[in-house]
């Protein structure tokens, strides 16, 4: 094998492996989104049981799995952007014709991965469904828990 030896666009082996790192990519984008259904669901749950209990103090074990799928959310996303960024670098080499056998064999993300994460927590797609969880329990724990927690003709 010719380690030296450039491949084009029609090449079948890029064409193989720009589909591999697109497949990648829409399962980090569909994990991403399957973690904010997750989430909501569990502390949907987590919700109702409290209020059946009548102990809103109980509200704040809502915000575990919050938190949780927030780093999960964000670890997804950041995921999706190294893979994304390695897919374009992979681009640019190709339309310059430098693409070797061993970038073909090579789905890795790009990219440091410390920093991306903290700039994916930062990310619209994540922080205002989680805000808007963290106000729902704090909203359920103060105002709807206690009021469905109160005896009837109270």
């Amino acid at each position: 094998m010719d380690r030296t030896r450039n491949y084009g666009e029609e090449s079948p082996a890029v064409q193989a492996h720009l589909n591999i790192m697109q497949s990648v990519i829409q399962r980090m984008a569909a994990n991403s989104a399957a973690s904010k259904g997750w989430c909501i669901v569990l502390v949907s749950a987590i919700l109702v049981l409290v209020a059946d209990k009548g102990q809103p103090r109980y509200g704040l074990i809502a915000t575990i799995p919050a938190a949780l799928f927030l780093v999960l959310d964000a670890y997804y996303l950041a995921l999706e952007r190294r893979f994304r960024d390695s897919y374009n670098d992979f681009i640019n080499k190709l339309h310059r014709g430098e693409v070797i056998a061993s970038d073909l064999y090579a789905v890795t993300p790009a990219g440091p991965p410390v920093r991306t994460f903290f700039k994916a927590m930062g990310s619209f797609s994540v922080w205002p469904l989680y805000v808007t969880l963290l106000v729902t329990i704090a909203i359920a724990m103060a105002v709807i828990i206690p009021t469905g927690a109160q005896p009837a003709g109270a």
